[in-house]
């Protein structure tokens, strides 16, 4: 079966956080809050199989953005993420296969399964990945585009805060939504052996 990306050169890609985000959503009584993550930092390891690719990314918790400085401050503190012990949380994709694609798809989509670890938990968390192709120039270099799905039990993890309202409501809900958007530079591509561009370029002079 033919696995090949097209344009998606086999190699190391950092992302590009200027040009990349992280945004999650949570339910907030009858209605959704919306946030994002303004400090992380990753890197793509695109093989020659593709699927046989991973991936890394950590994000700084205190770097939590909710449009709401006392809500952020209390979210940081020690009654909820408590970033001062906790100060990131930390994703290693390690397996990727091809998600069935409906016939409204535009773009190629994967999973990528992973170890999400928050708070010194570790659970399995699946990203729905969509590749939006490859571009670049001179000046700007090799950039691919992804957009990355996935949603997760805040509870899993032992962040189990919350206010009790009237009857058996309560005021947050347990699931968070996440999306990546994500833009990766190639820094260091590799040939079907797996060493640099550069490495494979002296060797085939030999």
């Amino acid at each position: 079966m033919d696995t090949a990306v097209p344009g998606l050169v086999p190699g190391r890609w950092t992302i590009d956080t200027a040009h990349s985000e992280i945004t999650f959503t949570i339910r907030h009584l009858m209605t959704t809050v919306r946030g994002s993550f303004t400090e992380f930092e990753g890197e793509l390891h695109i093989a020659d199989d593709p699927l046989e690719s991973s991936a890394r990314a950590e994000i700084a918790m205190a770097s939590i953005d909710t449009r709401n400085e006392e809500r952020d401050a209390h979210v940081r503190s020690p009654e909820i993420l408590d970033v001062e012990r906790f100060p990131a949380m930390t994703f290693v994709g390690r397996h990727v296969e091809r998600a069935t694609i409906g016939r409204r798809a535009r773009t190629p989509r994967y999973h990528l399964d992973g170890d999400l670890t928050i708070w010194n938990v570790t659970r399995p968390v699946r990203l729905l990945v969509e590749f939006h192709g490859v571009d670049g120039d001179p000046a700007l270099g090799t950039r691919a585009g992804f957009t990355a799905t996935t949603s997760l039990s805040r509870a899993d993890f032992g962040i189990e805060f919350n206010i009790p309202m009237q009857g058996d409501k309560l005021l947050l809900g347990d699931t968070i939504a996440i999306q990546l958007e994500i833009q990766a530079v190639l820094d260091e591509p590799t040939g079907a052996l797996g060493r640099p561009a550069a490495d494979r370029s002296a060797g085939d002079d030999s």
